[in-house]
């Protein structure tokens, strides 16, 4: 799938052999797996799994689940990502991440559905979130370990047409199989079948065990961090997609309860409205994607494509802030998805060319994907300020919230200096 070699003992170096389309169809297949698993209960299986705890505090109960679970994801990505730095096993630097990772997240997904309270369904989601990531930390290293700049564009995109993808899926499964178990282990299943996929083709490199310093307390608090003074370039970045998280949280988040409460939809409706709606979101999302990345390798800009989708995003959550009905919501949702289509195409393309250094890519990007774990957690803990203005549920206010953060992450991408 790849020229280079299955394993190398030599230092990590800037990868300059084109990588064939199956690889990135391989690798995108499992990134789309992830998702799978991690968003189908975030969008709408875990809020069904809570409404059998009582309907009368679901928000409360989600807004707990899915933010401890965040700040596991928090954690995780870049702490795995620096571990998977340092591996020097000999199945190579990655793949023994990819592997743990999905056993684990399958452990995790069979106690949430099967969890009998509140506290067993957030230990199941934190051991989820903690193993997908440890796996996402592993997966999103392989970009630019085997991706060359020239094609960072069409590898962005072919990785965020992933996630659209992942949510109709799971979407659909939800709908169509029967029983929690099912509801929550199928997406799970196909995740770990197509990450293992991906670890049989992987050209992984190794490293030799004496290239590799001894883990001291300053190696474990360095892998939360990059410093801002010698990478500007990159933290710019990281606040850009920190604050557009921050507005897509709210409303990935919050859908099932915004139909229920605002838009008085029918319980045993939002299965198939939920649907509908990520089924429009997500197509106008592949569409734009696979046009933006291509043309940003062409023409070599990334900056301005990220600045517009931003800004499209955010009008897209004024819309829904406003949506008297569910058919205005759906235009709201079209046009997040032509703003997440431009954004998700080129966005993962610019970090990776402002990393601060190749030989810590994993660490970096898992940094760097604190600021899409983090919202996940915060977005939860101060939704109900915004729910609470003028009155115990309101939506308006926070969509225009969320807007607002969406319109401030487009400010933050203007000061990156080293890629147009």
């Amino acid at each position: 799938m790849s020229e280079t070699a299955p394993y190398t003992t030599e230092a990590p170096a800037e990868p300059s052999e084109r990588v064939s389309m199956g690889f990135l169809i391989i690798l995108a297949l499992a990134y789309m797996g992830i998702f799978l698993g991690l968003l189908t209960p975030i969008i709408v299986t875990m809020a069904l799994k809570l409404t059998d705890f009582g309907k009368d505090n679901l928000s409360g109960n989600l807004s707990l689940v899915l933010g401890v679970g965040a700040l596991f994801a928090l954690v995780g990505n870049p702490l795995f990502g620096k571990l998977s730095d340092r591996t020097t096993s000999r199945l190579g630097r990655r793949r023994p991440w990819l592997i743990g990772g999905v056993i684990g997240a399958l452990v995790g997904l069979a106690i949430v559905s099967t969890a009998s309270s509140v506290g067993m369904v957030l230990v199941g989601w934190s051991i989820t979130q903690v193993s997908f990531n440890a796996t996402l930390a592993a997966l999103i290293a392989v970009l630019p370990d085997q991706v060359p700049v020239s094609q960072r564009g069409l590898a962005s995109a072919f990785l965020g047409v992933g996630i659209p993808v992942a949510a109709i899926v799971g979407t659909y499964i939800v709908a169509g199989v029967d029983g929690t178990f099912l509801k929550f282990l199928v997406p799970g299943l196909i995740a770990a079948a197509l990450v293992v996929l991906l670890v049989v083709v992987l050209p992984d490199k190794r490293i030799e065990k004496g290239s590799v310093p001894r883990y001291t307390v300053g190696e474990f608090a360095r892998s939360f961090y990059v410093n801002p003074r010698m990478a500007p370039d990159f933290s710019w970045a990281w606040l850009s997609r920190f604050l557009l998280f921050m507005g897509l949280s709210f409303l990935l988040t919050y859908q099932v309860p915004y139909l229920l409460e605002h838009l008085k939809v029918a319980e045993d409706q939002i299965g198939d409205l939920v649907f509908r709606a990520i089924l429009v979101q997500s197509g106008v999302l592949i569409v734009v994607s696979f046009i933006a990345g291509p043309v940003s390798d062409r023409i070599r800009r990334r900056k301005a494509f990220v600045f517009v989708a931003a800004v499209i995003y955010a009008a897209s959550l004024a819309i829904i802030a406003f949506a008297p009905n569910y058919t205005t919501f759906l235009v709201g949702m079209a046009i997040s998805g032509a703003g997440q289509g431009i954004y998700i195409a080129v966005d993962l393309a610019l970090v990776t060319d402002v990393l601060p250094s190749q030989e810590t890519a994993a660490r970096d990007l898992g940094v760097f994907n604190i600021a899409s774990a983090g919202p996940q957690s915060l977005a939860p803990s101060i939704a109900p300020v915004f729910l609470a203005i003028a009155g115990p549920a309101n939506f308006v206010s926070l969509f225009t919230a969320a807007a607002i953060f969406a319109g401030l992450g487009a400010l933050a991408i203007i000061p990156i200096r080293k890629v147009r």
